[in-house]
């Protein structure tokens, strides 16, 4: 133990090891021969399912919802795991909060010491997680963080075992920095992606029906009067004069660029495209992608917690771009390139109305307009408000 964390493996209960052991943890081993699951376990399959069997009375349900729910996404966001809540029935992951013994033979010790354990994939009790409900549960930096030890937990039930770099969400000891700011750290996505490879976003390889009911757009750019809309690795110009016959493949225009667009953007003084997949961005000008791409969002001034941009468009009349992730809305000045004081902002807030996550959107006139999965709202900039609501096929002219 005293190796693990670093200490001078005196093999003495000295003032610095005792101290060490009664710092708040979790209840998993750490070194790998004395570890419940010392060989390399994963799950068969990529689409995983929880249930959450009983709740703590620290935090109301919708609290407790949110932050497991936060902390499944920490995985997610960087391996291709798809994690589906169930409200009844078995599921893969099975989580509940319980007091000393508690079924599992590996009863908890009251308040602080051990605050969770999980177990590793497998079936039965495999990859259940049991919370500490003597210890104070919150959703701030008070007592013990719901969400920072849940991702934690969600890690061995995933199949990593502990890290001794302590900035690792996988150390051992109790940590918590913020949910607003975290990004998981490199030695975690390392773990992970061991297991299960990098995350890709499954694109699929038939043509979209182009007056599907249930349309939605990926990302969609504006130039001179021209849509360029793109949906899984496909691709289709319309404008008001004339209609591509249909869909093109992505990589036929750009091969650098992959079949897997989030977000897109044009700067029209320049015949600029800018296309975003994950953290890296492409600019391109006709058939080229210019010399010097990709490069990564951090170059835009992003901080690192966002790796992945959901949605932009380009405002001519300003020279800012507004970028969309999760619920938040950043705005960047083209001219400076630097982002603009006082962002991000909620999207609700800069757009009255706005409730859903943007998908795509794109600047025409005096309006926006915003694709939320098969919806499309038109924004109305002058009178601040939404003033239309459109299946996102309209876009293609059904």
């Amino acid at each position: 133990m005293q190796s693990f964390f670093g200490l001078d493996p005196t093999g003495q209960l000295d003032t610095g090891t005792l101290k060490l052991m009664k710092e708040p943890r979790c209840g998993v081993p750490d070194v790998a021969g004395y570890n419940l699951f010392p060989r390399k376990i994963k799950w068969p399959t990529w689409n995983l399912t929880y249930r959450i069997v009983n709740y703590t009375l620290d935090l109301s349900r919708e609290e407790t919802d949110q932050a497991i729910q936060e902390a499944f996404k920490v995985w997610s966001d960087v391996a291709p795991l798809h994690f589906t809540r169930l409200s009844h029935g078995t599921a893969d992951i099975v989580i509940s909060f319980g007091k000393k013994d508690h079924g599992d033979f590996f009863p908890f010790d009251g308040p602080s010491g051990q605050l969770a354990h999980a177990f590793p994939p497998g079936d039965n009790i495999g990859g259940d997680v049991h919370f500490d409900d003597d210890e104070t549960w919150t959703n701030d930096s008070r007592a013990f963080n719901l969400f920072a030890v849940a991702a934690h937990e969600f890690g061995h039930a995933l199949g990593l075992q502990h890290s001794s770099h302590p900035r690792a969400l996988m150390y051992p000891l109790y940590t918590y920095s913020g949910l607003k700011d975290f990004v998981l750290p490199e030695d975690d996505v390392e773990g992970i992606q061991a297991l299960y490879g990098p995350r890709t976003r499954m694109v699929s390889a038939e043509v979209p029906s182009r007056c599907d009911p249930n349309f939605s757009a990926d990302a969609i750019a504006e130039l001179h009067g021209e849509k360029i809309i793109f949906k899984d690795r496909f691709m289709w110009h319309h404008s008001a004069q004339m209609s591509s016959q249909g869909w093109v493949v992505i990589h036929s225009l750009w091969s650098g660029v992959p079949d897997q667009v989030d977000a897109a953007y044009s700067l029209p003084d320049e015949d600029l495209i800018f296309i975003f997949t994950g953290n890296t961005f492409w600019a391109v000008k006709g058939y080229d992608i210019l010399p010097g791409y990709p490069r990564k969002l951090s170059e835009l001034r992003f901080p690192s917690r966002v790796q992945k941009i959901d949605a932009a468009f380009h405002d001519v009349k300003s020279g800012r771009t507004k970028f969309f992730t999760g619920d938040e809305i950043w705005s960047y000045n083209e001219r400076l390139q630097s982002m603009d004081h006082g962002y991000p902002k909620l999207a609700k807030e800069e757009f009255p109305g706005l409730v859903d996550r943007v998908d795509a959107a794109y600047q025409q006139n005096d309006s926006l307009f915003f694709f939320c999965g098969s919806v499309q709202l038109e924004y109305s900039i002058s009178h601040k408000g939404i003033i239309c609501t459109l299946q996102a096929n309209s876009l293609l002219g059904c």
